[in-house]
């Protein structure tokens, strides 16, 4: 999980991509979204667009970004059993 920023803003008025590879399927999801999107949205956006795909990670590897480290983030892993 990481997030590639400084793009040009779309008409929808995302400028980042959010990037998940599954490394069991090798497939990998590009989310656009906007700079500085709430924690708690992108729990959400987690949830419909990855999880209810690929179900529940066993673990997350990710960049370490405030966004991942996060007390909100870390408590939806620990009730999904997910380890970060």
């Amino acid at each position: 999980m990481d997030f590639v920023g400084g793009l040009p803003k779309t008409a929808k008025g995302n400028e980042v991509i959010w990037v998940i590879v599954d490394r069991l399927t090798k497939s990998a999801h590009f989310i656009a979204i906007k700079t500085g999107m709430l924690v708690p949205k992108l729990a959400e956006m987690y949830i419909e667009q990855i999880v209810k795909l690929h179900g529940i990670p066993s673990s997350i590897i990710s960049d370490r970004d405030p966004r991942f480290t996060s007390r909100f983030w870390e408590s939806l892993q620990e009730v999904l059993g997910t380890k970060l």
